[in-house]
């Protein structure tokens, strides 16, 4: 089994990873910002308070792990989303290398993925106005950021455009994997359930396909 340090396990995506890991049996040190958020129990959970924009107490929490899961979401109300996920996802890239762990798994986003050759998800004018914030900042790192990252051994998963929203509380172990193209269904529609997408991170951790690299999930 795997000692993984979990960054966000009390948020939407990390609560579902942080279960799936449990559930495998895997050791996780949940980073989170309020304890009382997390709501699991195990004798394979130790829970550390910490702001993970607090450099040194991050570095410290994340070492002697095999692996960091980063779920981390500056918050879908947060009128600073785009700003901030800019400024903290390098801060996390640095902590992880500072703390000694070589793996990095990222919840990354689906608006860098193509929807045809030369056209990506995020330039197609068909999504949220309030969805724009967090992808622009998300494809913007990913693209200008984390591909030239060459430390680390990192994997942004990028899920499907829709994440949980047609098919939340769904663990089906029935999915299609992808690399830098949008998957969709036979109705052209993309979405993934939130605990589907938990299933293949932790399998990604377990099994190690992908190395500085994105891939992507889609029914």
């Amino acid at each position: 089994m795997k000692k993984v340090a979990l960054i966000g396990a009390s948020g939407y995506v990390g609560n579902a990873i942080l279960n799936e890991l449990l559930e495998r049996g895997h050791h996780v040190t949940a980073i989170v910002r309020h304890a009382s958020k997390v709501k699991a129990s195990s004798p394979n959970l130790e829970i550390k308070e910490v702001d993970v924009e607090d450099v040194a107490a991050t570095t410290e929490a994340l070492k002697g792990n095999d692996a960091v899961i980063s779920a981390y979401n500056p918050g879908w109300s947060n009128p600073n989303m785009y700003e901030d996920t800019l400024r903290v996802y390098p801060k996390i890239l640095d902590e992880t290398k500072a703390s000694g762990v070589k793996r990095l798994l990222i919840v990354g986003g689906a608006g860098s993925l193509f929807v045809k050759p030369g056209l990506r998800l995020v330039d197609t004018g068909t999504l949220p106005e309030a969805w724009l914030p967090a992808v622009k900042s998300m494809a913007k790192f990913y693209l200008e950021t984390l591909v030239n990252e060459k430390e680390l051994d990192w994997v942004f998963f990028s899920p499907a455009a829709n994440l949980g929203n047609l098919t939340s509380g769904v663990r089906t172990g029935k999915f299609r994997l992808g690399k830098d193209d949008l998957i969709v269904d036979e109705k052209g529609e993309s979405f993934i359930s939130v605990e589907d997408y938990a299933v293949a991170m932790v399998d990604e951790l377990e099994k190690e396909n992908h190395h500085q690299e994105r891939f992507t999930i889609g029914y």
